[in-house]
């Protein structure tokens, strides 16, 4: 692939569309620019719909966006660029875009045509960055977002007219409305007639402005004016005490939705799973095959799934409170908080990204102008808690608080939710303060702007596509990683193969499964694994299974519940999380006791809360920080914190609990 796209001397793009005798057809690669809050994302949704890859740009781990829409016979290669406010960039994403217009970006082809997304209620900010794309000289559209609500505001605009101002193609759309997605599908369709400015704009400031000027008068364009309803609602929810008690009941309610809501669909789940299992056992033989189906993917593989319910739900409610507005207005209020941590508003986005994982808000990191504090930031970002911490916390939290319990007139397992989530930004903070403390990093924070967009009523699809995606990413996960680490612990479960007859010498009833499953777990190879580490984690009450989950959990979080779930299903497929309760240590001075008491729950909370398990992060870590360096000391630091909180939360439960 070629870095740069060949263009004929007068700047057309080349016939990407050829059809005729035997030529091949070609993609024609469209760009999205436009400022954040400007609808480009809904936009970009609305044209491709499900049709999209996502990946990184080469070299770097900015998150790419790549869609197909079709308009006639022509296919379009559609790419959602990050977010900026101009060609001038201060951060790494937003020279990404600069690199990609201009051609500059190795191993992606400039486009051939740009679409420049700008809202019409901030339309004077928007005409900088068109100015900067014009600038360019490549083929060139403007389409303007939430034109009804630029009207219903009480503003105006002439399209027409604006169009002859800039000298080239306008729309005026509601992204979220359906029917958006045509009036720039046709405008697509007409790219070879395009027209281009007669004189580009202006490049010196002061010229600049006045150009920016000249554009509005000509366009009879009219600033809306602000929204009463806006107005009154920030008034109490940008309220610096008010606001933050708001925002935490928010956070609250919630984890309370999350249990409330998601736990009778996962009950249901979990039920249809076990008669899956009882189903297989019953009807294909006692084979190996039979108890790798039966105890491996549904007990192991099924016992992960059962928390897709949870995991949409969140997504569903990140979405509504991002497309309501409230997210802006959080990533405002706690930028006084994260001040008190070395950091800005920023580092909260990126924090917020990170509740669907690491990755993503390591990412994030790039909008970051100082790298004082990004290095701060996504060395401490592993302590938020991500998606993947979700099913190990529905589970524990069900075996250590009962559904029916109550923390006043709320439900006492959304509180520990809660409490978790609130423990993991808390130490985020102070990690971050810890590590701009040790390298001596810490400087003057950079003044942190950022758009409130007005409040909207969410749009259906956008929020459905955003939920999606998250889910889509973690059922690929389970069919990869989870099922991968799944089959190994199977083997490493029922290995080395007892005899009946060495069964039997043992005193163990063969006909009985459960106690053959049993016999054969504690005497296989992962048994061993998790006896030789029982020095490590007996001072915080884990047996050998829970010894063998939670060193398969540093691959993946997810295959904690994995490996529990298919030891269970060998002694109990009908009722796993009953199994687990009467889980009982079966040898050592705790022979018979059970395993799961309320001091063993708390430390596994805990260890969870600080333990960086999950070797992608360490991954991202690593390409984001271009040396192992880092990545290996946070691993190993959060792993003794891990540890130490964990022994100390131990130690404290007993305690308590006399």
């Amino acid at each position: 692939m070629s870095t740069t796209s060949q263009r004929p001397p007068d700047g057309t793009p080349p016939d990407r569309a050829r059809r005729g005798q035997g030529a091949e057809t070609r993609r024609v690669n469209v760009a999205l620019v436009g400022g954040p809050n400007a609808g480009k994302s809904t936009l970009f949704n609305a044209l491709t719909g499900l049709h999209t890859k996502t990946g990184n740009y080469p070299g770097v781990t900015v998150g790419r966006s790549v869609g197909t829409c079709t308009a006639g016979d022509e296919a379009f290669a559609m790419e959602d660029l990050p977010g900026t406010y101009s060609l001038e960039p201060i951060s790494v994403d937003e020279k990404i875009v600069t690199d990609l217009l201009s051609g500059d970006l190795a191993g992606v082809d400039a486009p051939d045509a740009i679409v420049v997304v700008a809202d019409s209620t901030t339309l004077r900010r928007s005409l900088i960055l068109l100015a900067d794309v014009l600038a360019l000289g490549l083929p060139t559209a403007l389409c303007l977002t939430m034109h009804d609500e630029l009207i219903g505001r009480g503003g105006s605009i002439s399209t027409e007219q604006l169009a002859t101002a800039v000298g080239i193609p306008v729309v005026a759309i509601d992204g979220r409305r359906s029917g958006a997605a045509s009036s720039v599908i046709e405008l697509l369709s007409t790219r070879r007639d395009w027209p281009k400015p007669v004189i580009p704009p202006p490049t010196r400031p002061d010229e600049r402005a006045g150009w920016i000027e000249s554009v509005l008068a000509a366009a009879a364009y009219r600033s809306p004016a602000q929204s009463s309803t806006t107005a009154r609602i920030d008034r109490i929810l940008l309220h610096p005490v008010l606001g933050t008690v708001i925002f935490l009941a928010v956070m609250f309610a919630f984890f309370q939705i999350i249990f409330a809501v998601a736990a009778p669909v996962q009950g249901a789940i979990e039920d249809g799973f076990g008669s899956l299992s009882d189903f297989v056992r019953q009807n294909f033989g006692d084979s190996a095959l039979t108890h790798f189906v039966a105890e491996a993917l549904i007990g192991g593989v099924g016992g992960v799934l059962v928390f897709v319910p949870q995991i949409a739900l969140l997504f569903i409610l990140i979405a509504m409170l991002e497309q309501v507005g409230y997210l802006s207005r959080a990533a405002f209020l706690m930028d006084r908080v994260m001040s008190l941590a070395g950091l800005e508003g920023r580092a909260f986005v990126a924090m917020l990204s990170s509740f669907a994982c690491a990755i993503p808000g390591i990412m994030a990191t790039r909008t970051l102008p100082s790298a004082k504090e990004r290095l701060a930031t996504m060395l401490a970002l592993p302590l938020v808690t991500c998606s993947a911490r979700l099913p190990v916390y529905t589970l524990l939290i069900g075996l250590l608080v009962s559904r029916d319990s109550r923390f006043w007139i709320f439900g006492a397992q959304g509180a520990a939710m809660f409490a978790l989530y609130l423990l993991g930004a808390i130490s985020m903070m102070i990690s971050a303060r810890v590590v701009t403390a040790i390298t001596g990093r810490r400087g003057l924070l950079l003044p942190f702007s950022m758009e409130m967009p007005p409040y909207r009523i969410p749009a259906v699809r956008s929020m459905l596509l955003a939920v999606w995606m998250p889910v889509k990413g973690f059922l690929r996960k389970v069919g990869t990683i989870i099922l991968f680490a799944t089959v190994v612990l199977w083997a490493l479960l029922n290995l080395p193969i007892q005899s009946a007859a060495s069964m039997r010498a043992a005193g163990v009833n063969t006909d009985d499964a459960a106690a053959v499953a049993a016999y054969t777990m504690s005497h296989s190879v992962a048994a061993g694994i998790g006896h030789a580490v029982e020095p490590v984690f007996a001072p915080l009450g884990f047996d050998w299974r829970t010894n063998v989950a939670v060193i398969s959990s540093l691959a993946a979080r997810e295959t904690f519940v994995a490996t529990l779930g298919q030891m269970t299903a060998g002694t109990d497929p009908g009722s796993p999380a009953d199994a687990l309760k009467k889980t009982a240590f079966d040898g050592g001075p705790k022979a018979g006791q059970p395993v799961f008491t309320t001091p063993t729950l708390v430390a596994l909370l805990v260890f969870f809360v600080y333990a960086l398990q999950c070797m992608a992060t360490i991954a991202a870590l690593r390409r984001e920080t271009g040396t192992w360096r880092w990545p290996t000391a946070i691993w190993s630091v959060y792993l003794v914190v891990a540890w130490v909180m964990a022994f100390a939360a131990h130690s404290i439960a007993v305690a308590v609990g006399g």
